[in-house]
């Protein structure tokens, strides 16, 4: 899942609490080392979307010796924690970018071992979603196991655990002589959910 693509999916799925609500309360600021941060409170539920994302809030530790993705081109963020929260629904999702002068099978291997503490561990092949594909439906069995979107001779490997409502995604790509690898956990709830 793109960073870019999380915060977009963050502003449709607060859209409909936009509407029901009588007031709101919005702080868009930057921390003290210069992060954006957006807070939104209304009567119907909140919004809070950071570039900063805490890898420790994905369940898994970072690949030794990697750095954190700089921004491209793009000046696309390599980062986000979003939490939303609402009558019947709550999401949040923490995803961060990283890169490393390892191989793409040492990588693999590393986080096979720490996904194995959540689960069955599904390997998918593909191409590179820049953070992941998450499949994340509302209002569907939250309880289904991951699955691969497609399984086809891409250059990047998904590792996927858990089910659709708590999963931990790790994706790997080799790239111009490093790997890039990004790492996401997605936690939904249902009706009267609170994360």
């Amino acid at each position: 899942m793109r960073i870019r693509n999380l915060q977009l999916l963050s502003l449709g799925l607060m859209a409909p609490l936009f509407l029901g609500g009588c007031s709101m309360n919005i702080n868009k600021d930057k921390t003290a080392d210069g992060k954006k941060r957006v807070d939104i409170e209304t009567p119907m539920g909140s919004l809070h979307v950071s570039d900063q994302a805490d890898v420790k809030d994905t369940g898994l530790s970072v690949y030794p010796g990697a750095t954190p993705k700089p921004k491209d081109d793009s000046d696309e963020e390599k980062s986000a924690n979003v939490n939303i929260s609402g009558p019947g629904f709550a999401l949040k999702v923490v995803a961060a970018e990283f890169e490393s002068d390892a191989a793409p099978d040492k990588i693999l291997t590393y986080y096979k071992n720490e996904l194995k503490k959540y689960g069955n561990v599904l390997e998918c092949h593909g191409h590179w979603q820049g953070g992941g594909n998450a499949n994340i439906h509302s209002g569907k069995d939250e309880s289904k196991p991951v699955s691969c979107e497609s399984n086809d001779n891409g250059k990047s490997v998904e590792l996927k655990v858990g089910t659709e409502g708590n999963q931990h995604i790790v994706a790997v790509e080799p790239k111009e002589g490093k790997t890039n690898f990004a790492l996401v956990y997605v936690k939904i709830h249902g009706k009267d959910a609170e994360i």
